[in-house]
């Protein structure tokens, strides 16, 4: 994930004098020195060929923290203008109201964004509408085309992170237990990068080809392609012509959910003991062995359902083995949950209660050995 610095920035330069480099220099919180940019590339045309300085009204230390003190590499999207959604209530008001259904009032605010890609540490980001701003008279003038080729490399740059951080394991590797592990690594990778980008461009108007660019998705950014080729020919068409399609209707006759969708008992038994976890602690949901607890034993029936869930196909036994091991590393965070949960438990009732949770997470967690023990005999 991209580091952001933002709370920690006490004040800092920005300087795209020299057309076609960006330096700068951003003193943190807890460092004595700044942190020096020697970047390739140049600002938005707000900040273009000028000297940009900021400082935060409020800045405090974070921890774990690390950064080169030289920062060499690329820039990103750098700008002063970049349109952001400020809350009009209190963080509490709005995750009541999200709580109850609801999204919390907003306006769009210009916002700093000062976003570059590290050799030495990644993608880093200070992104705030809370600093003070002063930006000197420029020295050279951007043009429109220059922005657009400038926001092209940095999406490109975007699309070089991700591919480092998704790290795509070969197809051709094979399908044992090892190899599975490391796809299952890939697809948390990819959903991690996904995040990442989707948080960057989800409120851009053209989000979803940047978005599928940034991944690597050059399959969808074909069908995107030739979507709007037939759109601008007047020869799409409403999204559901596949449902006219007589095969289509054929199988929509034909299909038996029971037939596609078949429970495991152990996934079962896994989603039983995340019903019963919800429920013993929902009165002290805000403990933080809660949170795993339940985090924890939600991951366990998902990727059990994943694994052993289904009707007339069997899954490859490498594909089921990894899921499991991952299952069992889960139930063992779980199970160090729930312990703590019955330290703290006041009332004897509910100390009982938990501690027979905690008896289902460790036959659960028998089970799983067991099975997997199967699977590698057979």
């Amino acid at each position: 994930m991209a580091c952001r610095i933002d709370q920690a920035v006490v004040r800092g330069e920005i300087d795209n004098t020299v057309e076609g480099k960006t330096a700068g220099w951003v003193w943190l919180a807890g460092r004595e020195q700044p942190v020096t940019l020697e970047l390739s590339g140049d600002c938005w045309r707000d900040l273009a060929g000028a000297r940009l300085t900021f400082r935060n009204p409020q800045p405090h230390v974070q921890d774990g923290l690390a950064l080169e003190a030289v920062q060499r590499g690329v820039v990103g999207d750098m700008t002063a203008s970049r349109k952001t959604k400020a809350l009009l209530v209190s963080d509490e008001e709005a995750h009541a109201l999200r709580a109850n259904g609801q999204d919390p009032p907003f306006s769009w605010k210009n916002a700093l964004y000062l976003e570059w890609f590290s050799e030495a540490n990644g993608r880093i980001l200070i992104e705030s509408n809370g600093f003070e701003l002063h930006i000197s008279d420029r020295a050279w003038k951007m043009d429109e085309d220059a922005e657009e080729a400038q926001k092209l490399a940095n999406l490109h740059a975007m699309r070089d992170c991700m591919a480092q951080l998704i790290r795509r394991v070969d197809p051709m590797a094979g399908d044992d237990e090892f190899v599975w592990e490391e796809r299952l690594k890939e697809s948390e990778r990819l959903t991690e990068a996904f995040v990442e980008v989707r948080e960057k461009y989800g409120d851009d108007p053209d989000a979803q080809r940047k978005e599928a660019f940034a991944m690597g998705w050059d399959g969808l950014l074909d069908a995107l392609a030739r979507e709007g080729e037939q759109q601008g020919d007047g020869e799409g068409d409403d999204g559901d012509s596949w449902l006219e399609d007589p095969e289509f209707e054929e199988q929509e006759e034909t299909w038996d959910p029971d037939a596609l969708f078949i429970q495991h008992p152990l996934q079962e038994k896994a989603q039983e003991i995340v019903l019963r976890g919800i429920d013993l602690t929902r009165a002290g949901g805000q403990h933080p062995a809660a949170d795993v607890l339940n985090r924890t034993l939600m991951q366990v029936a998902g990727k059990m359902a994943g694994a052993l869930n289904g009707g007339d196909y069997a899954r490859e036994t490498g594909f089921v083995l990894a899921l499991l091991k991952r299952c069992l590393n889960w139930q063992n965070e779980a199970l160090a949950a729930c312990m703590e949960l019955i330290d703290i438990a006041d009332d004897p009732d509910h100390q009982r209660a938990m501690e027979a949770l905690r008896d289902s997470i460790f036959e659960l967690r028998e089970d799983i050995v067991n099975l997997r023990k199967e699977l590698k005999e057979n």
